[in-house]
């Protein structure tokens, strides 16, 4: 049985006030060259910046002919393998809630109980239900509706002469804990060859052997393959004086 999804209430007057999305636009109709504006608004909003390798035709293909919404493309994005590879597999639950809340709702969390409450579905539902529940959510639908791009909104309060960081500034892509996770995996410079056990020295640079080694291998190579010719040589001649 699936717990309730709990309650988050405000933890600070901050929390209470208003938030205001600054405008690109009204309506559903939007002409091609709208469009690819929006598709790399969206992709600068979820990745803060799209190789072409990390981009998605097929999403940009619908997206563009009118099939899907700009709420599906953003959930397209959120759920692409870029995404999930990159950003939420880098994470913990928590700070992968700072992530998304800040992409999709374009605030920074309000408390460790909203946290806790979104930390919940993902465990309970996975990360696709909490994607869903956050698009398919009031707050969402209020400020961006289906056809708009998920946009920072700035909170401009007395004695503060900004608003807050772009989401990218505050929560870079991974954090400190997973940096020292891949340090940790990182190739040990004492390690040995292990012939006889067939393990590759963690001292070679993505499984490449060192300089020295390399030159070795060739040398013998050329040594080898010279000698194979003359061998060859040597017997085609002979046979030819015999034939």
């Amino acid at each position: 049985m699936a717990l309730p999804l709990l309650e988050a209430p405000y933890s600070t007057q901050n929390s209470r006030v208003p938030l205001t999305a600054s405008p690109q636009g009204s309506g559903a109709t939007f002409d091609q060259d709208a469009r690819r504006a929006l598709i790399e608004k969206s992709y600068k909003q979820i990745f803060f910046h799209a190789l072409k390798v990390d981009r998605e035709p097929y999403l940009e293909s619908q997206y563009l002919n009118g099939a899907i919404t700009a709420k599906d493309f953003i959930r397209g994005l959120l759920l692409s393998d870029r995404f999930i590879s990159d950003y939420y597999q880098c994470n913990s639950n928590y700070r992968m809630i700072d992530q998304v809340i800040g992409r999709v709702l374009g605030r920074q969390v309000y408390s460790n109980a909203e946290r806790l409450r979104w930390s919940i579905v993902i465990a309970e539902q996975g990360f696709p239900a909490f994607v869903d529940q956050l698009l398919d959510s009031d707050e969402y639908l209020s400020n961006f509706g289906l056809d708009l791009v998920p946009s920072q909104r700035s909170r401009v309060l007395p004695g503060r002469a900004t608003g807050e960081l772009p989401i990218y500034q505050q929560f870079p892509r991974y954090g400190a804990d997973w940096r020292d996770v891949m340090a940790k995996r990182a190739p040990s410079p004492n390690a040995t060859f292990n012939v006889l056990s067939g393990q590759v020295s963690e001292a070679w640079v993505n499984g490449q052997p060192p300089a020295w080694a390399l030159k070795v291998w060739l040398a013998v190579a050329i040594v080898g393959g010279v000698e194979i010719t003359r061998v060859l040589l040597t017997v085609a001649l002979a046979a030819l004086r015999h034939s």
